[in-house]
């Protein structure tokens, strides 16, 4: 089993940005695949973006239209990092976002059907790092 260290997380105001790392360790190293999650009291952690390492294909959850164009995930393999920039950030965004890493198939075949990001298809997580974005 792999590790997976997140950073990046803060406090700032709407509008700001932000930029969340995770590094992966280990086996979780050559994931197929690793994703970002939010969680928020009361609610299903719910994915955010996830992208396939060996092509860099990119998926994100669309489903709240407030994130399109806000969110960009994206990863340097020199340094098994993935990252997510967040901008325009605003008070809903808030939460505990964390690293997702899957050596799964099917975290592949959601990413390149365009599917959801299911967090039943990753098995190793990071910690999370808290995002506030206050208004």
């Amino acid at each position: 089993v792999g590790h997976l260290a997140e950073s990046g997380g803060d406090s700032v105001q709407t509008g700001g940005s932000l930029t969340l790392s995770c590094v992966a360790s280990g086996d979780s190293a050559t994931s197929t695949c690793m994703a970002w999650f939010r969680s928020t009291p009361g609610k299903e952690r719910e994915g955010v973006a996830a992208i396939e390492i060996s092509t860099g294909r990119t998926l994100y959850d669309w489903s709240d239209y407030s994130k399109r164009g806000r969110f960009t995930i994206s990863q340097d393999n020199a340094k098994n990092t993935v990252s997510l920039q967040m901008t325009s950030l605003k008070p809903e965004d808030s939460g505990i976002y964390s690293c997702a890493a899957s050596s799964r198939i099917h975290c592949r075949q959601a990413i390149r059907g365009n599917l959801a990001i299911s967090k039943y298809e990753y098995d190793v997580w990071g910690h999370g790092t808290q995002v506030t974005v206050s208004s």
